[in-house]
């Protein structure tokens, strides 16, 4: 019987299997820059095929030169956002995306908080990075500076103004009946389309994400939920993956969904999900007969 030999592992097989042990770590950098399951997944996504563009034999520190990578990305992709932060929130057409983990989802929403994502949400796409890389993943200001294209010193600025914002961050009310008042109130205005209620039940620094869109401040969700009203009468009360939320039903099944966040007597996020493939994968509990 002739020696057994194991098959050899490849150049490629060698490089794929050392950037999936990095994975976990940049999917968590991701999401902490980008809020969102997708994306985050699609910018891991690029890094590896940058990565396997590269001469990755000349990369002393793979899991430095991927979080430089990564943040670069996301850094792209928070520019875009805001360049489309103007858009009408029924107008997008959502890209397709990996399917999400929701058991990591929410290991990953666990440990950022809820107020945390909010937050970063108004920050600029450079001082987020600042304080996402430094203050949640320890990276140099040096490091970070040549991302964002500033000098150390001014990267520190960015990061100390970004901390300051999070310092403040509201905390979320866990009251469910209050949040079904003020969600209650949301929807009545919509269905009015009285844009003073809703201002008056936004916070004024409300943020509202759909699958590639985010809107920012008070009077910008307002005027962009006013297009809803077409749907409200579609719309119910539902509890989305236990958070309070207003489904559209058709047919018997839900359509879309808008999940709230709340600071006080105030709405401080709408998570919108409108893609198909998403909304099934949603535990969506009516709560309103």
């Amino acid at each position: 019987m002739g020696d057994f030999e194991f098959p050899r592992q490849t150049d490629g097989e060698f490089l794929a299997a050392r950037f999936e042990s990095h994975r976990p770590h940049l999917r968590a950098v991701a999401y902490r820059m980008l809020g969102s399951s997708a994306e985050a997944d699609d910018a891991v996504q690029e890094a590896w095929f940058r990565l396997s563009r590269t001469d990755s034999g000349r990369v002393e520190n793979l899991g430095g030169w991927l979080t430089t990578v990564v943040g670069r990305v996301c850094l792209d992709m928070l520019r875009s956002r805001a360049s489309r932060a103007e858009e009408p929130l029924e107008a997008v057409t959502p890209a397709p995306a990996p399917g999400p983990d929701p058991e990591q989802d929410a290991v990953l929403a666990d440990s950022v908080g809820v107020a945390l994502l909010v937050v970063l949400e108004t920050l600029t796409p450079a001082e987020r990075l600042a304080f996402v890389l430094h203050d949640l993943f320890a990276v140099p200001f040096e490091e970070i500076a040549s991302i964002v294209g500033r000098t150390p010193t001014a990267t520190r600025q960015l990061a100390s103004r970004a901390r300051r914002r999070v310092r403040g961050a509201p905390t979320p009310d866990a009251d469910l009946v209050r949040q079904r008042v003020v969600a209650g109130a949301f929807l009545a205005a919509v269905r009015e389309g009285d844009f003073d209620a809703l201002v008056k039940v936004l916070d004024p620094d409300v943020v509202a994400r759909s699958e590639d869109t985010v809107t920012v401040g008070a009077a910008a969700v307002a005027s962009a939920a006013t297009s809803f009203a077409r749907y409200a009468a579609l719309a119910r009360h539902a509890l989305v993956n236990g958070a309070t939320a207003i489904a559209l039903i058709v047919d018997d099944r839900p359509e879309r969904t808008l999940t709230f966040t709340f600071a006080g007597d105030r709405i401080a996020a709408i998570d919108i999900v409108t893609a198909p493939e998403k909304v099934a994968l949603l535990d969506v509990v009516l709560v309103d007969g």
